[in-house]
């Protein structure tokens, strides 16, 4: 039975990861515009004003699976779903706020790890979030292989 209370259990545990993984995100972010425009690009770089529309829709299909997850997955995929959140906190301090190239690449490799697991958890579990984690974890492959390709002229 799903009463109200295990409703607002779900709701917390949907929405509050995912707030809080963009506030923190965007916090950390501030200086994206100008560190952004100063990187060396490959040619396939998106412009920066693709990134806003991206992730508004990647966290609310996160929401989404939070939600779906709270009573369909187990304690593990329950616990990578927040350990990836969590790590698409962290990147955006790597790349932006230090600017460590390497740290930013070992996070989001640990980022993708932790999403293509969650991922084979919610195949057995609840296949429609895997489903809704599939363009996030196709973006996230994306926006490793672009951390990688860029350079920052500004560090050395």
């Amino acid at each position: 039975m799903d009463t109200s209370s295990s409703r607002a259990r779900r709701a917390v545990f949907a929405v509050a990861p995912v707030v809080l993984a963009a506030g923190l995100g965007g916090l950390a972010s501030r200086r994206a515009p100008q560190v952004y425009g100063r990187l060396d690009k490959p040619d396939w770089a998106p412009p920066a004003s693709a990134f806003g529309p991206v992730w508004s829709v990647l966290y609310a299909a996160n929401a989404a699976v939070g939600w779906r997850i709270s009573t369909r997955g187990s304690a593990r995929t329950r616990a990578l779903h927040l350990t990836q959140l969590a790590l698409n906190a962290t990147w955006p301090a790597t790349f932006f706020g230090i600017r460590d190239k390497r740290a930013s690449l070992v996070v989001i490799a640990a980022l993708d790890a932790a999403l293509a697991l969650e991922i084979v958890g919610a195949v057995r579990e609840d296949p429609v979030s895997a489903a809704l984690l599939a363009p996030y974890q196709a973006w996230t492959g994306f926006a490793t292989a672009l951390d990688a390709a860029v350079s920052d002229p500004g560090r050395s």
